[in-house]
């Protein structure tokens, strides 16, 4: 079957999804939190074009071993640890077996949260209106773990924003409480975020850091 790609790359992604935020432009109140890696280019353009303030959110779902696409939870900035423990339960996974996942996916964590924060503080998020990006959705369960880590924060809202979804993965944010959700295409069949990109090559750690560093000294210049 012939797939025709819907962007040329992420930047070309990050201009179509800012089109369907308008409403959020230039509101002190709104910040991007783009889900490293993919989403970072797409959320320092959408940031850009909005002329919000940016920044990362790192997550990492705790994937059950052997299935580790089978999430039971995840860790996210902030110390935030969220586990599912009827699914924990359900698989009769040992305390043993949940802590050495959970410290596993904790050492990463702080890896990328140093490599892309340095000491900078986490922003804060109570009260505002909260854009979380990434470059697309699957099956959703990435953005559910953030989402789940974001409402522990106390934002006003939470908009959940992809260039390109499944139908089924962008519908179902929308019955979550204090969530919207902004898919600027759904595409069917859906099959993968990747094929609706004609360049989908990975992002890399340099490419998080040199984006955030331009988003803080866009930012810097805007307040002056």
């Amino acid at each position: 079957m012939q797939f025709t790609p819907i962007f040329n790359d992420r930047i070309d992604a990050g201009k179509a999804l800012a089109r369907d935020l308008v409403q959020y432009a230039n509101r002190d109140d709104v910040i991007v939190l783009a889900l490293p890696r993919g989403g970072v280019p797409v959320g320092y353009v959408v940031a850009q074009e909005l002329k919000v303030s940016m920044d990362v959110f790192v997550v990492r779902k705790l994937g059950v071993p052997g299935h580790e696409e089978f999430g039971f939870g995840a860790i996210a900035s902030g110390g935030i640890q969220f586990v599912n423990e009827e699914v924990v339960q359900a698989l009769r996974m040992p305390d043993t077996m949940v802590e050495r996942v959970v410290e596993r996916e904790k050492a990463e964590l702080e890896r990328r949260e140093r490599s892309y924060r340095d000491d900078r503080p986490e922003p804060v998020l109570t009260g505002r209106t909260v854009i979380i990006v990434d470059d697309g959705l699957a099956t959703g369960s990435t953005m559910h773990a953030a989402v789940t880590a974001l409402k522990a924060r106390d934002p006003k809202l939470i908009v959940v924003a992809v260039p390109v979804a499944s139908e089924q993965a962008c519908e179902e944010f929308k019955r979550e409480a204090d969530v919207m959700s902004v898919c600027a295409v759904t595409p069917e069949p859906f099959y993968g975020v990747g094929m609706w990109y004609k360049d989908f090559s990975q992002t890399t750690d340099d490419e998080v850091r040199q984006l955030l560093n331009s988003a803080r000294a866009s930012a810097t210049a805007g307040s002056k």
